[in-house]
C-alpha cells in the first residue's frame, strides 16, 4: 500500500497559501481517483493520527490520503502515527510540499535526501528516524527582495499564477499516479527529465 501525504497548516487562513501546496494535491487526487469532488476532502475525511485521512483503492494498490492537522513544524507525529498503523515502509510515502527553490510550475520527484531547510520534511526525518523516503518538491519561487520567507510562503498566488499552479497540480497527481503504479524510478525520470528538458 501507498501514503501520499499533503503538508500544510490547517485553517480557512491558510487555504490557497504557497506553504499549502500539499493540501491542494490531496484535494485534487482524490477527485482524480473518482473518490470525491474537488473540495469535499475536509468534509469527507475521517479525523484520525492527527490528521485529515482519506482511504480507497488507487487500481489494486491501498491507497491512504493525509492532510496532517498538527501544523506544518509537526508534520511528523502524523506522518509516524499513520505509519505505524498501516505498517507502511518509508518508501511507500510520498511527500508533497512546496519548495521556494523551484520556480513557479515545475516539480521536483526525489527518491530521499535533505530536508533542504523546510520545517515539513525536518520535522517527518525526526520522527521517522530517516531521509529516505520519496517526496515531491512544487515550486513557489523565491520570495522577491526584503520579504521574510515566513510571510511569503503564507501568501497566496497572485491571478497571474493561478492557471501556472493549477496545471502544477495536474501534473503532479500524475507523476504521483505514475509513482503508485511503476515506482519511483519512471516516476522521477519521467517528469523529472520533462521539467529538466523546459528549462533548457
Amino acid at each position: 500500500m501507498k501514503l501520499v501525504v499533503g503538508l500544510g497548516n490547517p485553517g480557512r487562513q491558510y487555504v490557497a497559501t504557497r506553504h499549502n501546496v500539499g493540501f491542494e494535491v490531496i484535494d485534487r487526487l482524490a477527485a482524480k481517483f473518482g473518490w470525491m469532488s474537488a473540495g469535499d476532502f475536509d468534509r469527507l475525511a475521517k479525523n484520525k493520527f492527527e490528521a485529515l485521512m482519506y482511504d480507497g483503492l488507487a487500481g489494486s494498490e491501498k491507497l491512504v490520503l493525509l492532510k496532517p492537522m498538527t501544523y506544518m513544524n509537526l508534520s511528523g507525529q502524523s506522518v509516524q502515527a499513520a505509519m505505524a498503523f498501516y505498517q507502511v515502509e518509508p518508501a511507500d510515502v510520498m511527500i508533497v510540499l512546496d519548495d521556494v527553490a523551484l520556480p513557479v510550475g515545475k516539480i521536483r520527484i526525489r527518491a530521499g535526501g535533505s530536508s533542504g531547510g523546510h520545517n515539513g520534511l525536518k520535522d517527518i526525518e525526526r520522527a521517522v528516524g530517516t531521509d529516505k523516503y520519496p517526496r515531491l518538491r512544487i515550486g513557489i519561487d523565491a520570495p522577491p527582495p526584503r520579504v521574510p520567507q515566513r510571510d511569503y510562503v503564507l501568501g497566496r498566488f497572485p491571478d497571474e499564477q493561478k492557471s501556472v499552479i493549477e496545471q502544477t497540480y495536474a501534473r503532479a497527481c500524475d507523476a504521483i499516479v505514475t509513482w503508485i503504479g511503476k515506482g519511483i524510478s519512471i516516476a522521477m525520470n519521467q517528469f523529472n527529465a520533462v521539467e529538466e528538458k523546459k528549462e533548457t
